[in-house]
């Protein structure tokens, strides 16, 4: 077997695997990236992932100090209003609308959105600029052992030898499997539909999230393409709808579109195919071991609300980054500290997305009017409002 060595060792070539890379990299660490699958770097590839990511205030500031925002700007929109709408009447229409405005807290928008198939194009682009990180597609991680020193690590037929192993490698984390870490899991009989729309009417640079029953329907904007509106859509229902919506013909399913939109952007039509996954939340037992550190989808797993996801995994590489300048790389001081600066903000934000998300699934009457008195009540308190728009944030 051939042995090689490397300061770091990620597993998992997904957007956070890969900005980790680019993150350490540029702090002067080798580092090797693997993943089983080879990348899906064009929309129309069918393993392409046709969700998009809104990267936070916080999100992008880590992706500037990464050295990838660069590449990532000319194709971003801006998010500068969110808007939440209530459809939970007996009509299938718009009660009231609350705008989040992100005037009122700073004078950059909330957010900046591309679509994830893009990122992962442009991240490999960057690395490949970079002599410190090797990337190895379509290759698996296999027998870990764990030394006070060091991890070997099973990378096809070869052995590495790395001062850190990241797991960044998903909610089915393979490396935390193998690590032996269990974790728990609430399920909500719920899924996902990702897709990218055409509309008729502009988006203005604000991203909607309608509620009525079995989750929220969000649309997000994309930049126009051939002087077409364009946004992305995340529409979650509970798995027997979401399957029927899946298979139907482009046609029916324009129409369920329109009518769940409720017409806030004029016109809907599909533009590329449609995703789907299951939502689940999920949490990692613990997000550490012998130097060893889990990151993104493989130390926790939320409903996809309020753009939380990627960036909660963000500032896991953040604040492992940053520990990595005062401790040693890998070491037990490292990796606790890293687990206790992260552990009550991935508690918060796993309990407030579930609150939000079961608010949001509710089919009963009196629910739906107790979130409509709820959401005129927040918005309409200013302090309130603003309190809430910097807590989403992160800040």
């Amino acid at each position: 077997m051939i042995r090689k060595s490397t300061e770091i060792l990620i597993s998992g070539g997904g957007i956070a695997g890969l900005t980790s890379a680019c993150a350490f990299a540029k702090e002067g660490f080798n580092v090797v990236c693997v993943d089983p699958l080879l990348p899906a770097t064009n929309s129309d590839d069918i393993n392409a992932d046709l969700r998009s990511t809104a990267f936070l205030q916080p999100a992008k500031n880590t992706l500037e100090k990464t050295g990838v925002w660069e590449n990532f700007k000319k194709y971003s929109t801006p998010l500068e209003v969110m808007r939440l709408a209530d459809a939970g009447g007996i009509e299938n229409e718009i009660r009231t609308v609350a705008d989040f405005n992100s005037s009122e807290i700073s004078d950059q928008p909330f957010a900046w959105n591309l679509p994830n198939w893009l990122l992962k194009r442009e991240l490999i682009k960057h690395i490949n600029s970079l002599p410190n990180i090797k990337l190895l597609f379509g290759q698996k991680i296999g027998r870990i052992t764990t030394r006070t020193s060091e991890n070997l690590v099973i990378v096809g037929n070869e052995q590495y030898s790395c001062k850190l192993l990241i797991g960044a490698d998903g909610r089915n984390s393979s490396t935390r499997q193998e690590m032996k870490i269990p974790v728990k899991t609430w399920r909500y009989g719920q899924k996902a539909l990702a897709m990218a729309v055409y509309h008729s009417n502009p988006h203005n640079n604000i991203s909607t999230e309608i509620h009525r029953s079995g989750g929220p329907f969000t649309t997000v904007p994309l930049p126009d393409q051939n002087g077409r509106h364009m946004s992305s859509i995340i529409w979650m229902e509970k798995s027997p709808r979401a399957n029927a919506l899946y298979n139907m013909e482009d046609k029916d399913f324009n129409k369920e579109l329109n009518d769940r939109s409720c017409n806030i952007l004029g016109e809907i039509k599909l533009a590329s195919r449609k995703n789907i996954w299951p939502i689940i939340s999920q949490k990692s037992e613990t997000i550490y071991g012998q130097r060893f550190a889990l990151i993104a989808e493989a130390a926790h797993v939320i409903p996809p609300i309020g753009a939380q996801g990627l960036n909660m995994s963000l500032k896991d590489l953040d604040t492992l980054l940053d520990l990595s300048k005062s401790h040693e790389l890998g070491s037990p001081q490292h990796l606790k500290a890293y687990s206790s600066a992260r552990k009550n903000d991935i508690n918060l934000r796993i309990r407030g997305v579930d609150a939000l998300n079961r608010a949001a699934m509710t089919e009963d009457h009196n629910l739906r009017t107790l979130r409509l008195k709820a959401l005129k009540t927040l918005h309409g308190l200013s302090p309130v409002r603003k309190t809430l728009m910097k807590k989403g944030l992160g800040t």
